[in-house]
């Protein structure tokens, strides 16, 4: 099952895909992608992000892998809806998109073995976790100008039952700009996948239902100019469209 939300005639309603359209679930109502506002699908709770869990993304930045997992953490101001506007600041000279399948946290646990990890998981989304090089002090603890900003983190539009998703760490993800393929990979070629992450973030923590784990991007990070519109789709989870808008928005 996909599931998301949207805001239309003054109200937030929960929505399912119709086609090429989509259904609000309440009322059966039938609209099109473009009718509706767009809102992250769910309200998440804490919200995990990884650095550099794709080596070859590594590598194009001249990085070695991490030894452990590389986990930052982002406000729910960054997160915006499919269809969105994400704002360029004027003065920057490389922001970038990073593709990432997001992972929907829907049972508590704490200490959660490897084996059990993927028990603890409610769905999957599609994030595109956007990153401006010029704010960028470390790349082993990104800056909150980097991470934090309102907007900056495009989302769904669906998440995917758990259960309607056979093998999360083998699925393709695409990034086009402009129409263009810029951004290719798997995810199985991250450097910690998600039961790792699980069990990592499960030893020192209570991970709760609504915790949201971006997993991280591969290779193909390119500039971003106001104006473009890029597209970030994950295999059998989502299509996510945004435009890069010039910043700041009102």
């Amino acid at each position: 099952m996909k599931r998301g939300r949207v805001w239309w005639q003054g109200a937030v309603h929960a929505a399912e895909p119709a086609g090429q359209a989509i259904r609000l679930i309440e009322s059966g109502t039938v609209l099109q992608e473009t009718e509706v506002r767009w809102l992250p699908p769910m309200a998440f709770r804490t919200l995990f992000a990884l650095g550099l869990n794709y080596a070859d993304h590594a590598k194009e930045l001249a990085f070695k892998p991490p030894s452990e997992p590389l986990v930052f953490l982002k406000g729910p101001n960054t997160l915006t809806g499919h269809r969105s506007l994400t704002p360029r600041p004027a003065d920057v000279r490389f922001m970038h998109h990073e593709c990432e399948l997001a992972v929907v946290i829907g049972r508590a646990g704490k200490r959660i073995p490897r084996a059990q990890a993927l028990e603890h998981v409610a769905g999957y989304t599609v994030a595109n976790d956007y990153a401006i090089r010029d704010y960028l002090e470390n790349y082993e603890r990104p800056n909150l100008r980097v991470k934090n900003r309102d907007a900056c983190t495009p989302i769904g539009p669906w998440i995917v039952d758990a259960a309607d998703v056979p093998d999360p760490m083998d699925l393709a993800l695409t990034t086009t700009v402009n129409g263009r393929v810029v951004q290719q990979g798997r995810t199985r070629d991250m450097v910690f996948d998600i039961a790792a992450l699980i069990e990592h973030l499960s030893s020192f923590m209570t991970l709760s239902p609504g915790d949201l784990i971006l997993t991280g991007t591969p290779e193909g990070v390119a500039d971003c100019r106001v104006g473009d519109e890029v597209v970030c789709e994950i295999e059998g989870i989502a299509r996510l469209v945004n435009t890069i808008a010039a910043g700041p928005l009102p």
